[in-house]
Order: C-alpha cells, then sequence, then structure tokens
C-alpha cells in the first residue's frame, strides 16, 4: 500500500483526540489507540489494560501486536467497515479505518476485552503466533490480568464500534475542510510572495483572509449538500427581483439569514423586500426560513446518522434547544422521535 499524502498528525489535533479517547475509553470500557497506516501508534494508548500493557512492553510480543493492528486496519479499509477480530492472545479488538481521497492512513484501534457469550460470531484471530517457551512464561506472570480484562456482550460492542465509526466520520470531514481551506491559504500567499510591501499588498491580504472565508463557507455548505437527498437544490421564483436571495439561501443552508442582508442582495428596500416575499412565498420570511431549515433537518434526521446537535450546528441554529423547539412547532415531535418513527418505518 502507498504511502498517503496525508499524515495523521496534520489532521488530528493529538492532544484534544487523546482527551476524547480517554474519555471514550472511560465510558465504553474499552482500550482506544491511533495508529498510522504501518501500524505504527501516533498516539498514546488511552487506559491500555496492564495484561496489554505487558505483552506490548515485551520486545518479542509487542511486534506481535504492531502486525495485528496493521494488518486489521488494512481488513477495515478492505471490506470498507470496521472490523471486529482476534489478536494473537485471542482477545477482542477493532479496527476502525481513517480513509481520505480514497488513501488509508490509518485507524482507531479500539478493544482488550472479552465477549460474555460463549455462542457469539465467530471471529478470525488475524495473527497467529507460534508457540514459545518465553511466551507462554510471560503469559503466566501476566494471567491474574488476562482474567480482570473486561468483558462486554457482543450487542454492547457492536453499539461502541457505532460510536467510533461516527467519529472516524467527523475526522474526515474535519480533514477535508482543514486541508481544502490551508491549501487555498498557501496558492494565495505563493501568489502574493513578489508582491511588494504596499498598501496594495495590505489590500491583496484581505482580500485573501475574505477569499479563504468564502471558501470555508462554500465547502461547509457543499458538506451538507451531500448529505441531503435532493443536493443543493434551488428555488424558482416567478418574482426574478427575489431571485438572488433564494440561491443565496439555497446555497448557504448553515447560515442564518436576516430579511436587511436579502433584501440588500436584490437590492431593494426591507419593506419592499418584506411585502413581495410573502406574496410570492404566502409566508412571511421568518416563518419560511425557518419551516425550510425544519425540512433540510428531517433529510439530515433521515439520511445521516449526525447528532441532533450536529444537525443542529450543520443549519446554523443558534443552539440545540432552539432547535429542537423549532422543529417541535413544525412537526408536533421532537427530532429524536422523528428520526426514531422514520427508521421504523424504512424498516417495514
Amino acid at each position: 500500500m502507498s504511502k498517503s499524502r496525508f499524515d495523521l498528525e496534520e489532521i488530528i489535533d493529538l492532544e484534544k483526540w487523546e482527551k476524547l479517547q480517554d474519555s471514550l475509553s472511560l465510558v465504553t470500557k474499552m482500550a482506544i489507540l491511533t495508529v498510522d497506516y504501518k501500524g505504527v501508534p501516533v498516539t498514546k494508548h488511552s487506559y491500555c489494560q496492564p495484561f496489554c500493557q505487558g505483552v506490548r512492553q515485551d520486545g518479542h510480543l509487542s511486534q506481535y501486536c504492531q502486525k495485528c493492528d496493521a494488518r486489521a486496519g488494512i481488513e477495515a479499509v478492505r471490506q470498507n467497515k470496521p472490523y471486529i477480530y482476534l489478536c494473537h492472545f485471542n482477545i477482542i479488538d477493532i479496527a476502525i479505518p481513517i480513509i481520505i481521497d480514497n488513501q488509508y492512513l490509518g485507524a482507531i484501534m479500539a478493544g482488550q476485552l472479552k465477549l460474555r457469550e460463549p455462542d457469539a460470531p465467530m471471529l478470525e484471530q488475524i495473527v497467529s503466533r507460534p508457540p514459545n517457551v518465553e511466551s507462554n512464561r510471560k503469559f503466566k506472570e501476566l494471567e491474574a490480568d488476562y482474567n480482570a480484562l473486561p468483558i462486554l456482550s457482543y450487542e454492547e460492542v457492536t453499539k461502541c464500534v457505532d460510536l467510533l465509526l461516527q467519529l472516524s466520520t467527523y475526522i474526515v470531514e474535519e480533514a477535508i475542510q482543514k486541508h481544502t481551506t490551508v491549501d487555498m491559504y498557501k496558492k494565495v500567499l505563493t501568489s502574493n510572495m513578489d508582491a511588494p510591501t504596499s498598501v496594495e499588498t495590505f489590500n491583496e491580504s484581505d482580500r485573501a483572509v475574505r477569499s479563504i472565508q468564502s471558501i470555508q463557507q462554500e465547502l461547509s455548505g457543499a458538506l451538507i449538500d451531500t448529505k441531503l437527498k435532493n443536493g443543493a437544490g434551488r428555488f424558482i421564483s416567478s418574482n426574478a427581483v427575489l431571485q438572488p436571495a433564494f440561491d443565496y439561501i439555497f446555497a448557504h443552508k448553515h447560515e442564518n439569514f436576516s430579511l436587511k442582508e436579502m433584501a440588500k442582495l436584490c437590492h431593494i428596500s426591507p419593506s419592499y423586500f418584506s411585502r413581495t416575499f410573502t406574496k410570492e412565498t404566502g409566508e412571511n420570511f421568518s416563518v419560511f426560513i425557518a419551516r425550510l431549515k425544519i425540512e433540510w433537518a428531517k433529510q439530515l434526521l433521515e439520511s445521516t446518522d449526525s447528532p441532533i446537535h450536529q444537525v443542529s450546528d450543520d443549519l446554523g441554529f443558534c443552539d440545540t434547544g432552539y432547535f429542537i423547539k423549532t422543529f417541535k412547532k413544525f412537526e408536533n415531535l421532537t427530532p429524536a422521535v422523528y428520526r426514531n418513527m422514520y427508521a421504523g418505518i424504512s424498516a417495514k
């Protein structure tokens, strides 16, 4: 497998990510480690179990742990989903791939536990370790720690996997936004390197910053559009004067819209915009925007697993509580209930 053009260190804020790992480990009872595409750790181990600590500190046994990490990550990429497997000591581990632009960067490794059910699904032992006197002696030393490993049901394991998969997806989206912005910023700086230091230079720099902000906004909107069933969509107004406002609204779903700003965009007064808009849509501006955002929210709830607070943020609501209140006003139920009802209907 060829090396990716990205490094995990560029994508993940390691300090923040390790704090998140610690919290997730505490909640799920799983140890969590992030590795690069070779299986080499790029973060510390969050709550590594004493048994696995002892094994990974052993010069002979640690190489098998690294092989498990590397092969499991690649297997997860091959299957295009999280991979649950047995390590060389028959302990449950999980690999969740981190992929950007079809390039495998590494994986979130979790596990270090045993299954409660004796009749759980058959899992593959990804790396076999030949019998060895020294290895057997090491296991005897750590046998008490092995017996103390956390025990979860298979259902509990799969739920934890789903949680980590959502995090992996979030990391990918953040990486796309970060690197696109940085690349554009570098291009702007490069194009201005030979410019003289003058008022014009400062004006160019100011325009560059605005350009990057514009790119970020467009990218944020594009990420939302990819999640919506109907894509970007477009409202064709029978009144051409209002069309610039509708075009802007549908292209910037993540923003809050004010009547004054839209009126300015259409080059008419706010009062005239308000009257014309109500005549065109049958609703005043604020009600129309709220109803439209709730329709978009319904699509996101139906087509993605994004948390409620993420849907709220994606559509520019000031806070999750206000989003839930607005959703309930139009739909007579909360976003969570709506999602559950939709899932139930789709399953039939």
